[in-house]
């Protein structure tokens, strides 16, 4: 991962460790799911303008609270529609800047060398599948990757047999590591992040009517620096596609 590549996982009741702004330096606070396709598209856009960018990868709910307190941010994408209309009822957007960005898909992950097969239906064994370990999920309290799954795992009546059984990580690619580091068996995350990291394998994919659509909207802050508009316009660009495609995320 490159130098640049700055991930923060902080609590939004820590806004005074927050970077402080520096001049010429674009801030993109973005969705954890997000880090490697945006690090690639930062790193193209540097390349090709000259204008730095520093990313800030966690939570959307935590990213939110923190630009609510505060903090020094030009560029947020968020991984779903609730807390940019979080921000956006506070007045802290460029409310004509907002547009939808790209889109996911919901999949169950297990380790890459362990042969459970399980399929995705309506009363599914999870909890059996899961013997004596926990399911690992962002935290459906406040994070989307975790609302998303509890979505999906009601709407097929297996939320009841797993919910006091949850590894709640912080953010999804927290949810990503319980599974790879094995302290989990089964994990749920967006397809793009299954494909970060080679110690994890997708079981099955949720079917996209279990949960509302993932979307991911993205809009200028208040006071943003110039030239976030020209990030924005570069990040919805077609040559932008073709990169957040190869990272496994959905076009609108």
């Amino acid at each position: 991962m490159r130098r640049r590549l700055v991930v923060l996982f902080l609590a939004f009741a820590l806004p005074s460790l927050a970077w402080a702004a520096a001049p010429g330096v674009l801030t993109v606070y973005a969705a954890a799911s997000l880090s490697e396709a945006l690090q690639a598209l930062t790193d193209r856009f540097t390349a090709d303008t000259g204008i730095p960018v520093r990313l800030s990868f966690a939570a959307s709910s935590a990213l939110a609270r923190q630009i609510e307190a505060g903090a020094p941010a030009d560029l947020y994408l968020s991984a779903d529609e609730e807390w940019m209309d979080y921000l956006a009822e506070r007045q802290l957007i460029d409310p004509k800047s907002r547009r939808e960005l790209l889109g996911n898909r919901l999949v169950l992950i297990g380790a890459a060398g362990d042969p459970l097969r399980l399929t995705i239906a309506p009363g599914f064994n999870i909890a059996g599948a899961l013997g004596d370990s926990r399911l690992a999920v962002a935290d459906p309290d406040s994070v989307p990757a975790g609302r998303y799954a509890q979505a999906a795992l009601r709407s097929l009546g297996a939320w009841d047999s797993v919910h006091n059984r949850l590894a709640r990580a912080e953010n999804v690619r927290g949810a990503l590591q319980y599974v790879a580091r094995g302290e989990t068996r089964l994990g749920v995350v967006y397809a793009t992040d299954a494909r970060a990291d080679a110690r994890v394998r997708v079981i099955d994919v949720f079917p996209a009517s279990s949960h509302p659509p993932i979307r991911y909207p993205a809009a200028v802050l208040k006071n943003a620096a110039p030239g976030t508009g020209r990030l924005l316009t570069y990040l919805s660009s077609a040559d932008a596609a073709a990169v957040w495609t190869k990272f496994g995320f959905l076009l609108p």
